[in-house]
């Protein structure tokens, strides 16, 4: 008599090249593939391509504007159920970002069938459903294909008032800086990949991946907030230089001021970094003057790709405690101000 045994089923970042937002294109390889690409002119489109924006924007009336985005990516943990709640909250941030609220959205799914179980993509599934609920809003549809890897995302609708509507491109000299979530997403996810990440550690990633960032509507209401953004792939210094380039502006920021992870810094400095980390440098750090005495650990946080990362706020000075406050509110407790914007060419400089 002979006995077989069931294939284990192996653990999902062991079947992706790439997790999270650390699956996306380098800057500077997107900027060569858009180059030339012109759209048509639509008066009613809000928000376009123009500025490397969060969500396309366009308005309906004089009180309303349908906000659309989309996000997928390959795993960035291997617990399926989670997989499905940081995908969904990284897509949804797009629409919060946009100062929008979130009415829909539609599953993206590219599974190895042949090589995950139906329970496992199942648990996917539910995860995304699970972080559409806690927003308010249904997963009505989507679209499924099978995949070399497995791929899982949303397309998001929202809407939003063309009165509140905040774009990466109006932030004002002199407006403070805030950013909504520490960094260290991606460190962490290279940490995890080889077996180095502690417990503790593991649920802190998690939290703040999906954490949805609701905070971006009462931000985009409130007085004073000109511009907004949220940090992903490209890394914190990435999207801030959209933000420079798209109001011709640069930045200062001080990294002592931003928010971390713990234990980021020892991970970074134990060679746990992302490849997308270096491509990120290699695309923009022509723009970025680093101090002398920070060190290659610094750049590697700065640069390292966030998955569901925090929103960054550009706000005149005096509506910086009402905007932290609007965080707080909203569970963000490690909100804080990393620095300015200034008059001057776009560029980004960083003090210790």
């Amino acid at each position: 008599m002979s006995t077989t045994s069931a294939v284990p089923t192996p653990p999902l970042t062991s079947l992706s090249h790439g997790g999270g937002c650390g699956c996306k294109l380098s800057p500077g390889v997107l900027a060569d593939l858009l180059k030339g690409s012109t759209a048509a002119p639509f008066a009613a489109l809000l928000v376009g391509t123009e500025t490397a924006d969060d969500a396309a924007v366009y308005q309906l009336n004089e009180t309303q504007a349908v906000v659309a985005t989309t996000d997928f990516f390959m795993p960035i943990v291997d617990d399926p159920f989670e997989f499905g709640r940081i995908a969904a909250a990284n897509a949804l941030s797009d629409v919060y970002a946009m100062g929008g609220r979130p009415i829909l959205a539609l599953a993206l799914l590219a599974m190895p069938v042949k090589v995950l179980p139906a329970d496992v993509i199942r648990e996917i599934l539910r995860g995304g459903e699970a972080i559409c609920a806690e927003a308010g809003i249904p997963i009505a549809g989507g679209h499924s294909i099978d995949s070399l890897e497995p791929i899982y995302g949303l397309a998001a609708v929202g809407v939003v008032h063309p009165r509140h509507l905040k774009r990466n491109s109006q932030a004002c000299a002199g407006d403070a800086l805030l950013l909504g979530k520490p960094l260290g997403v991606g460190i962490m996810s290279a940490a995890l990949k080889k077996g180095q990440l502690a417990a503790t550690d593991y649920r802190a990633m998690i939290d703040t991946t999906t954490r949805l960032n609701r905070a971006g509507p009462d931000l985009a209401e409130l007085g004073g907030v000109h511009a907004m953004t949220d940090v992903t792939g490209f890394g914190l210094l990435g999207h801030l230089l959209e933000m420079c380039r798209g109001a011709q502006l640069s930045a200062r920021v001080t990294m002592a001021s931003v928010p971390l992870l713990d234990h980021v810094l020892a991970m970074a400095g134990a060679g746990f970094i992302t490849g997308a980390s270096a491509r990120n440098w290699a695309s923009y750090g022509d723009e970025v003057r680093l101090a002398p005495e920070l060190q290659s650990v610094h750049q590697a946080l700065l640069c390292d790709p966030q998955t569901s990362g925090g929103l960054l706020v550009a706000c005149a000075p005096d509506a910086v405690a009402a905007a932290l406050g609007i965080f707080r509110r909203h569970g963000l407790m490690q909100a804080a101000v990393i620095g300015a914007m200034t008059d001057a060419e776009p560029l980004v400089y960083v003090e210790a």
